[in-house]
C-alpha cells in the first residue's frame, strides 16, 4: 500500500510525503530523500522498493516550502527548474521536515535514511543532526560542504567515479574528514541509481542496492 500523507514539521509547516507500507509487520522505517526533481515517479518507486524490503518507507516532499507538489522529469528544462529550487532551499528547515518524516516512520522501531543527489547531502546532515539509526548517501554533491560535522549513526556513501559534478578530489576530501565512513565507488556517473535517467548504470545500481540493503539490515533490522 502506498499513498500521499500529510506531515507537520516542528515549526508548523504542513507538507506531503509519499508513504509505502510493507506486507506484514515492518522491520523498521526508512526515510527516502528526493533528488532535485521532487517526489516524482522515480522517488515514489524507490520508496516502494524499500517497502518491498520490509520497511515502512516515507519520502517527504522537501520542496513544498517553496513549490507545493513540485514534480518533474529529467529533461534539460526540468533540471533547470530543480536546480533553481534547490538553490533557494533552507537546509535547516529541510532538516525539520526530515525530522517530521522520521517521527512518522519511528512507530515501527529503528529508522534509517537514504538520500539521492540533493537527498544524499541532506541524508548526511540528518545523520549528523537528528537521531537516525543508519544513513545511506547516494552521490550527495553538498556533503563536502558539511563534511566536518559528526555523524550520530553509522553511515555509508555511494559515488560514481565518472560523476562530472562530484570529482574524486571532493570524494577524497570527504574521506579525509570522515575516515570511519565507508565510501563505495562505482564506474558510473551521477544519478547511476535512477532507472529513468540516461546515466542509469544497471551494474552499479545493483551493487549499491546490495550494499544498502545489507547495511540497513544490520542497523535497522
Amino acid at each position: 500500500m502506498a499513498e500521499f500523507v500529510s506531515l507537520i514539521a516542528s515549526d508548523g509547516h504542513k507538507f506531503q510525503a509519499w508513504a509505502a507500507a510493507p506486507m506484514g509487520k515492518p522491520r523498521g522505517g526508512v526515510v527516502v530523500i528526493q533528488e532535485i526533481f521532487g517526489v516524482n515517479s522515480h522517488i515514489r518507486d524507490v520508496t516502494e522498493r524499500y517497502a518491498h524490503e520490509g520497511y515502512l518507507a516515507i519520502a517527504p516532499a522537501l520542496f513544498d516550502r517553496l513549490h507545493r507538489g513540485f514534480e518533474v522529469g529529467y529533461a534539460p528544462d526540468d533540471i533547470a527548474k530543480g536546480r533553481e529550487l534547490v538553490g533557494r532551499i533552507d537546509w535547516d528547515k529541510a532538516v525539520l521536515d526530515v525530522e517530521a518524516a522520521h517521527k512518522a516512520a519511528a512507530a515501527d522501531g529503528k529508522v534509517g535514511i537514504a538520500g539521492y543527489c540533493f537527498g544524499g547531502s541532506l541524508a548526511w546532515l540528518a545523520a549528523c543532526r537528528l537521531t537516525f539509526d543508519a544513513a545511506v548517501c547516494y552521490y550527495g554533491g553538498q556533503i563536502a560542504r558539511f563534511a566536518k560535522e559528526k555523524p550520530r549513526c553509522p553511515v555509508i556513501m555511494h559515488f560514481g567515479r565518472l560523476d562530472a559534478g562530484i570529482p574524486m578530489t571532493m570524494v577524497e576530501e570527504i574521506r579525509a574528514a570522515q575516515p570511519g565512513v565507508p565510501i563505495h565507488l562505482y564506474d558510473a556517473g551521477h544519478g547511476f541509481a535512477c532507472n529513468q535517467r540516461a546515466s542509469f548504470d544497471k551494474t552499479a545500481y545493483a551493487e549499491a542496492w546490495k550494499h544498502t540493503t545489507e547495511f540497513l539490515a544490520r542497523h535497522i533490522g
